[in-house]
């Protein structure tokens, strides 16, 4: 069985980019440093590694609860460490008094650069105070550049990762059973909404399908999907169980607060 058949149709070219790197280890036995990866993305690059004896994976975007890290591919025989992923963490400094900045300016700001999203990591706000996670690469770029979020001047200061800004959420797992893998019908179950809402949501994309916006209330989600609805959070479908007597399938969700 090709491992292209556990996945949807629009993931293939990640991981045919992944086995390429993989490939590209065993070849050559030189590390491979990916761009920052989505949960969804590291969860198909984990895959399609698995536990080879040649190739090691390793994951870190700043400290263990972040959600955006970048992916090292390396040697059975290397020792890594964390400077090996090359990223840069800063404060944000802002008229605190006089402004409020929210994570969707401070993303709409570092997007204004010109820069990809991929080239940044977590996006981070603890009591009003904001930092986030850059490419090492990149970082005098946006040093130089990132001059204002929303109304107000900022400055950036670069900080040890000991000094990184918790990240308190976790996920809080349940079980329960659906008749329908449609997306609204499972919206309506896992957020406790009704299934008109879910479908209002949907309509006026406000859903996201690991981490793509979508409008299709008939389109159907599996295990590993991550599902997240603007202002209430969001969701991952972590394990199909099978069905019970009554044709039902029982599922274990996870859920999380909106970031």
């Amino acid at each position: 069985m090709s491992i292209f058949e556990h996945f949807r149709k629009e993931e293939h070219a990640f991981i045919e980019q992944a086995l390429e790197w993989k490939a590209a280890v065993e070849h050559t036995y030189d590390q491979k440093l990916t761009d920052f990866l989505d949960p969804r993305e590291q969860d198909i690059l984990a895959s399609v590694v698995g536990k080879d004896e040649i190739v090691y994976l390793s994951f870190w975007g700043g400290s263990e609860n972040c959600e955006r890290k970048r992916a090292l591919l390396y040697p059975f025989y290397e020792n890594i460490h964390e400077e090996d992923f090359d990223m840069t963490l800063y404060d944000i400094h802002y008229p605190s008094k006089f402004v409020k900045i929210s994570h969707r300016d401070v993303l709409g700001s570092l997007m204004g650069l010109g820069l990809e999203r991929r080239k940044f990591g977590d996006i981070l706000e603890y009591e009003g105070n904001y930092q986030f996670v850059t490419a090492k690469e990149i970082a005098p770029f946006v040093e130089m550049n990132l001059q204002q979020i929303g109304k107000g001047p900022v400055t950036l200061s670069e900080r040890s990762f000991h000094n990184i800004l918790p990240v308190e959420e976790e996920w809080v797992y349940e079980t329960t059973t659906v008749t329908s893998f449609r997306i609204d019908a499972l919206i309506a179950k896992m957020y406790n909404i009704s299934r008109s809402k879910a479908n209002a949501y949907i309509e006026k994309k406000l859903v996201k399908v690991n981490w793509k916006t979508t409008d299709q209330a008939s389109s159907l989600l599996q295990q590993g999907d991550y599902v997240s609805v603007r202002g209430l959070g969001r969701t991952i479908i972590r394990e199909v169980e099978g069905q019970t007597k009554k044709g039902r399938w029982r599922i274990v969700y996870g859920t999380k607060g909106s970031r």
